[in-house]
């Protein structure tokens, strides 16, 4: 009985019952409802305990008849029971227990004559069986203590990724440690399985000043915010933690104010596609502007203008998502693609239902690449603190936006979308198939999609996959994997476009034509859009 107790635990035990029995052995609450249940057939195998082994308990429902016993000791308020019904004996133990928690029943169905000395062999086992449920008891509730405080700490990501510093604070006060501003973000990803174990590890490295959150997208990632002024020790968390677990990679965020954790996240995932690429499997993001930044005031009024529509939008009924709920939805869908179903825990036809719904507020095709980028720079703009955008409307001749290309037309524009594509341009611009930026219009002008890159470029689709890994680590951007870089190169190759059209004449239509109303396209039809 001890080494059931200590090896297997309380189903163990009760397998092992049931064969001394020849019958059903069960652990039940008070009510009737059956716990655990086994029947050990004559072969020494288990059954799950329903109905019981054919040969001995044939034609009884053992657990309905051990759950209706039940109640009869419960109301009887007795220390045991036994009692006979056709061929079958039913034999009940209260199990001892702590005295604010109703303790088990144990239930032995078999049939007579019972063999000799099972009713000593039950009392006997009924302390073991006692000190494994209590044990497994703890163990369920520090399992659901874990579970609640990892979603609270997703939560609280969550709502600092969408602006929501005041509600994120007040939650974070029950938890530990307390939110840094500034910070760094860390993106550690780590071997399937061995995350909790890699997330302890890190907890560690880190003195217990990180706040670890368990991405919900991704299985694989943990997603860590730490103190931008962490001593040098802590600033090497990265390195320290690729150093111990040598299966880990991590990508690191410059220093970000706290309500640019989104920022900061998308900073870090670029940075670790760089990282799966060298050989001390850690990188931190490049010094590099923001388009946000760079649209200055007149982007601000053009990204009000183009989610006008949606940010005061009122729900016809009460269960409908209302303009606050659209626009998380929006936000998600363009970061993480059809993985926003497991970041905002919502069905793919919800998503999907939600996505139908933005386009058509806003008179955008969700699947064309172009609309996605015009999506994400305005909800980006809307993001940034207005002391933080540069000023060119003077530049500009103080006229106001008519769309997107003219926000793209500003000098400041122009300076961010030329840094954006340098490094393939030093990496060869030779018009061939293989020149980087033929390979990047191409994989944009097919909505990124790789199959259509493939058969545009006539290779084949681990061909083209093979090129964009290699652009990733020329560029330092994650292009296959969200949240990627796509939108701020289509919209870096549009200003150039719109910079060549105005200065030669030049054809600037096509995939980068400008974003206005509809298009062509049928719309999404899933939540995949164009991923």
């Amino acid at each position: 009985m001890y080494r059931l107790a200590r090896s297997g635990g309380a189903r163990e035990l009760l397998h092992w019952v049931s064969g001394r029995a020849a019958g059903w052995a069960g652990l039940l609450d008070g009510d009737g409802t059956v716990l655990h249940g086994v029947t050990r057939g004559a072969d020494g195998t288990g059954g799950d305990g329903t109905g019981g082994d054919a040969a001995a308990l044939a034609g009884v429902d053992a657990a309905a008849l051990a759950g209706e016993y039940a109640k009869d000791l419960s109301r009887l308020e007795a220390h045991s029971f036994a009692f006979d019904r056709g061929p079958h004996t039913a034999l009940l133990f209260p199990l001892d227990g702590p005295p604010d928690a109703a303790a088990p029943i144990l239930a032995v169905v078999a049939p007579r004559p019972l063999p000799d000395g099972l009713a000593v062999l039950l009392s006997d086992v009924a302390m073991p069986l006692a000190m494994c449920w209590a044990a497994e008891t703890v163990e369920r509730k520090r399992l659901r203590v874990d579970l609640a405080e990892s979603r609270s700490r997703e939560a609280v990501l969550h709502l600092l990724m969408t602006g929501q510093l005041s509600i994120a604070h007040q939650v974070a006060g029950a938890l530990r440690p307390t939110l840094p501003d500034p910070v760094r973000v860390y993106v550690v990803e780590c071997p399937s399985g061995r995350r909790d174990e890699v997330a302890r590890i890190c907890e560690e490295l880190s003195g217990g000043r990180s706040w670890i959150v368990r991405c919900p997208v991704y299985a694989r990632h943990l997603i860590l915010v730490v103190p931008a002024d962490a001593d040098a020790t802590e600033q090497r968390l990265g390195l320290r933690a690729a150093e111990v677990v040598p299966e880990c990679v991590v990508g690191v965020s410059e220093n970000v104010p706290l309500p640019d954790t989104a920022t900061g996240y998308r900073q870090a995932f670029h940075a670790l596609a760089v990282a799966r690429g060298l050989p001390e499997r850690h990188a931190r993001f490049g010094s590099a502007p923001d388009p946000a930044v760079a649209a200055g005031a007149d982007g601000a009024r053009w990204a009000d203008e183009l989610l006008h529509p949606l940010l005061t939008h009122l729900p016809r009924r009460s269960q409908d998502p209302g303009s606050q709920e659209l626009a998380a939805t929006l936000a998600s869908w363009l970061a993480f693609a059809s993985h926003a179903t497991l970041h905002l825990k919502i069905h793919r036809n919800t998503l999907a239902a939600r996505l139908r719904l933005i386009g058509e507020l806003l008179g955008l095709d969700l699947n064309r690449v172009g609309d996605q980028a015009a999506l994400d720079l305005a909800l980006r703009i809307r993001a940034t603190p207005a002391g933080a955008r540069s000023t060119h409307r003077e530049e500009q001749g103080a006229r106001p936006p008519f769309g997107l290309d003219d926000i793209l037309r500003g000098p400041a524009v122009r300076e961010w979308a030329a840094q954006q594509l340098r490094p393939l341009t030093a990496s060869g611009t030779s018009r061939t198939a293989a020149d980087p930026r033929a390979t990047l219009r191409t994989w944009l002008e097919c909505e990124a999609q790789l199959g259509a890159t493939a058969d545009a470029l006539g290779i084949s689709v681990p061909g083209a996959r093979k090129r964009l890994a290699r652009l990733e680590s020329i560029l330092q951007r994650s292009l296959l994997q969200a949240p990627s870089a796509r939108y701020d190169l289509w919209l870096a190759f549009r200003a150039l476009d719109v910079a060549g059209a105005d200065g030669a004449g030049a054809d600037s239509g096509g995939a980068y034509g400008a974003v206005v109303g509809g298009s062509d396209s049928a719309g999404v039809d899933g939540a995949d859009g164009a991923r």
